[in-house]
């Protein structure tokens, strides 16, 4: 199977595209995710979505708006909230997880194997076959 993030852009004008993915695949959604993080003192969200893998084919994207949303709790705003009136629509749970910034990381392609190592370890997405 093959597992890959596929980066939409930062939860700007991108987030709609997110939205809008999620409502067309719903009947393939199987999470909704907040990753919380720290960048320079401020507390940023990348949200994303799990769709369930592709029958024939075994791809499994994920797709993410990552780490330009303020973190609700510190700091209340719109995008988040469509998200959140999103997860409330599909009757789907929002997953918050704390993980590295991906400015830690010398490449997005290794920040993303971080996030597929933590998701499968939570088995939030099926293991390495």
């Amino acid at each position: 199977m093959i597992q890959r993030f596929i980066e939409l852009g930062e939860g700007y004008s991108d987030l709609y595209e997110l939205i809008h993915l999620a409502k067309a695949n719903q009947h393939r959604l199987a999470h909704m995710m907040a990753l919380n993080t720290e960048i320079e003192g401020r507390e940023v969200i990348s949200l994303a979505i799990v769709l369930n893998p592709t029958d024939p084919g075994d791809f499994q994207p994920i797709y993410i708006c990552r780490e330009g949303i303020p973190n609700p709790i510190a700091n209340p705003n719109k995008r988040y909230d469509l998200f959140a009136s999103l997860s409330e629509e599909l009757g789907k749970n929002i997953i918050e997880l704390t993980v590295k910034p991906s400015k830690q990381f010398s490449e997005k392609d290794l920040y993303y194997q971080y996030l597929i190592g933590i998701l499968r370890m939570n088995r939030f997405i099926p293991p390495l076959q």
